[in-house]
């Protein structure tokens, strides 16, 4: 089985596959290496004839805190699986190829695997790491688990991977947005955003059952309701929807870097900091 640094891949029951994050020191804040390994061992999990289910867990107290903005990885030393290019670009091109390619490009690839996903979910979820569980077709979470998108704060319309009015609905999503503050659990739950809430030491096992029952199912037909039901969202205008506000998403960033000389409002931070 392969090894990563950021990532680790397991069976923990029949037919089912687990893929952890493993960067709990950093609450498991995505810097560009965890995005191309979580990609390569999703692509291990899909090929895998003995699992029908793919489960996204997270090691320690938070499931992401989203971005990790003192990443200085190469792009060009890490595989490329998408079609995006000129990463070294001056000016906006290459800096919105980097985010075509490992936001944006990853998330619709993950959220398109022909395997029923479930996200496994505890704690603090921030802004990215909404980049990880929207893309799942499921989502379980702890009791205690919140998430929020505060980058409006940044100067920008919100994470790469827009599909907070899919996700929350519109008013939710613009009251996330505007606000900045936490949905909790149970508040996603009312709002069709989860699938299941449970106390934290319940969690592992509750989701775990999920995806065991749902690898009794063959896995054809797992792909074609899967398909069935990505396809629904797609005829509304979803994948559309994305590339407009990731257009709207890098406005923003070339707006910021002329008034403020960074891509990101620099009082921003401080501004999530004393609302968190």
């Amino acid at each position: 089985m392969t090894e990563w640094e950021r990532v680790r891949f397991d069976k923990p029951a029949p037919g089912v596959g687990r893929i952890t994050l493993t960067r709990a020191e950093a609450a498991n804040a995505q810097d560009y290496l965890m995005i191309s390994q979580l990609n390569e061992a999703f692509d291990v999990a899909a090929r895998d004839t003995d699992v029908r289910c793919i489960v996204l867990a997270a090691d320690g107290k938070h499931f992401s805190s989203g971005h990790d903005l003192r990443d200085e990885t190469d792009i060009e030393d890490l595989p490329i699986v998408g079609t995006q290019c000129h990463f070294g670009a001056e000016g906006a091109e290459g800096y919105m190829a980097k985010e075509a390619e490992l936001y944006v490009g990853m998330c619709w690839r993950w959220r398109n695997i022909p395997k029923p996903t479930i996200a496994q979910v505890q704690g603090k979820v921030i802004a990215g790491g909404l980049m990880l569980v929207w893309p799942m077709d499921l989502i379980v979470c702890s009791e205690e688990a919140t998430f929020a998108d505060p980058v409006v704060a940044f100067g920008v319309n919100g994470h790469e991977y827009f599909t907070h009015p899919y996700e929350a609905g519109a008013r939710l999503a613009k009251e996330m947005l505007f606000t900045g503050r936490a949905i909790t659990a149970e508040e996603a739950l009312r709002h069709g955003m989860v699938n299941k809430v449970v106390p934290l030491d319940e969690l592992e096992e509750a989701t775990l059952a999920m995806a065991a029952h749902i690898a009794k199912r063959p896995m054809f037909g797992l792909t074609l309701a899967k398909q069935s039901v990505n396809n629904s969202l797609d005829a509304m205008g979803m994948y559309t929807a994305i590339q407009s506000a990731f257009g709207l998403h890098h406005v923003g960033h070339n707006h910021n870097q002329r008034v403020h000389g960074s891509l990101v409002d620099p009082a921003g931070v401080q501004t999530i900091r004393d609302e968190a």
